[in-house]
């Protein structure tokens, strides 16, 4: 296969395997095509985060599969499971083998595999292909993320991992908009035969536009695979900021994944038709989509972290706010600052991570922490379900995302003082270092 070398970053070759420095002081047209292939990727994701919940009713109501609320629940954790498999192994991969064939690869499997959801003739089968779908999808955001990371300028970087990450709430709110008229009208299956864009549309301009690039190998390393992976990452000196980011992810994926799931299915419980329940998932993501934008602005103002802190806390306090039964027009504005926070605070954190790592953990590291973040998105599903199926009512959906949030905060503020201390540490090693050569030289 042929690969195209970056036009941000000029790279050299070594057995035939593109390396490049870093990220690039100018950002080009061709490096603005693969961030928008990229994006596209991304946005998908977020299609299919909401897709199961705009479903999640007729399949409980119109297969004839059995599925009660707590097995519809368990259903649903089956694409987050293959996303927690795909995030881990992808994210390696991506560092060993290739941003560029590893975000094909990932992209192609997705879209086969949700496509056959649409024929599945069993609960069974659906679960077992959202399972291999979400594998491919799930090793989509930290490969993509790793890739725009080298082709966009350092003091750039945060910002555009914060966008790119808008793709989410904007496929999601699709989802949500096309479910509404398409739903009643075709019936549940078409919903996922919308995956048939991404294999015949996207997965060709992946092909056309992304270039191959791959971290320089460190001084000493025989090849370009010993110059990272999960060995160096849950080390000294990553081993405590790796857990952390890992922990604030699988917390963060918690609340946003378990209101993208339930939150169709919780306002139809608590009294809304389909269509009304629909536009409360839609008022979820467009303020996700607004706190892409926001965030990235703010997080660049004022650093990831202190910004991801007051974003988890606000979705914190939305999410509890909701407990309270307000008046609609402030369902509507607690959803959207949900969403503004939830997805805020995780778009904030991978930013974090991929500024934090060298180029050649990136990968990995982001892998690593949507990886384990994924747990949190299969059990959010899985906890949403069994709280209803016990009686506990909607609100204790929502007083479970709200705390998560809140744990989302208090990591989050460990990580800054953490980041704070190290730096006062480092200034403190530099200050002495420079006074003892001044000493020398007298």
């Amino acid at each position: 296969m042929n690969h195209t070398p970056s036009a941000a970053a000029p790279e050299r070759t070594q057995d035939g395997v593109h390396y490049s420095p870093g990220a690039s002081a100018r950002f080009t047209k061709r490096s603005a095509a693969a961030v928008l292939v990229c994006w596209l990727l991304v946005v998908f994701d977020g299609y299919d985060l909401i897709v199961y919940g705009t479903v999640q009713s007729s399949l409980i109501t119109d297969t004839g599969w059995g599925l009660t609320k707590a097995t519809a629940g368990t259903v649903g954790s089956m694409a987050f499971l293959g996303m927690m498999i795909g995030a881990i192994f992808a994210g390696r991969m991506s560092d060993s083998w290739g941003r560029r064939r590893t975000i094909i690869a990932c992209a192609a499997l997705f879209s086969l595999f949700t496509i056959l959801c649409a024929f599945s003739p069993n609960a069974f089968v659906f679960g077992g292909l959202r399972l291999l779908a979400g594998i491919g999808l799930g090793g989509l955001v930290p490969s993509a993320n790793a890739l725009v990371a080298e082709l966009v300028p350092a003091k750039w970087r945060s910002t555009i991992a914060t966008l790119m990450m808008s793709g989410v709430p904007i496929g999601g709110s699709i989802a949500a908009v096309a479910g509404i008229p398409l739903i009643p009208a075709f019936g549940w299956p078409v919903m996922f035969l919308v995956a048939a864009v991404a294999l015949l549309v996207v997965v060709p301009l992946g092909i056309r536009f992304l270039p191959e690039t791959l971290p320089e190998p460190r001084p000493g390393a025989k090849n370009a695979n010993q110059t990272g992976g999960f060995k160096s990452l849950l080390r000294a000196p990553y081993l405590g900021m790796s857990l952390l980011f890992a922990v604030s992810t699988l917390v963060t994926l918690f609340a946003w994944y378990g209101l993208g799931t339930w939150l169709p299915n919780l306002m139809q419980l608590a009294g809304y038709n389909l269509g009304s329940a629909l536009t409360f998932a839609l008022a979820l993501n467009l303020g996700a989509v607004v706190g892409s934008v926001a965030t990235a602005w703010a997080g660049t103002r004022f650093g990831p972290i202190p910004t991801s802190i007051a974003a988890a806390a606000v979705a914190a306090v939305a999410l509890a706010v909701l407990v309270a039964g307000p008046p609609v027009g402030l369902v509507y504005l607690m959803l959207v600052l949900a969403g503004v926070g939830t997805h805020g605070t995780q778009c904030l954190i991978i930013a974090a991570v991929a500024s934090h790592y060298p180029a050649h953990l990136r990968g990995t590291a982001l892998g690593w922490a949507l990886g384990v973040g994924r747990i949190g998105a299969v059990a959010a599903p899985q906890v949403g379900g069994l709280l209803l199926a016990a009686g506990l009512g909607v609100n204790s959906n929502f007083l479970a995302f709200a705390g998560a949030a809140a744990v989302a905060a208090i990591l989050l503020g460990i990580i800054g003082t953490k980041l704070k201390t190290a730096k006062i540490k480092t200034a403190k090693t530099q200050s002495k270092n420079t006074t003892s050569v001044g000493a020398s030289n007298v």
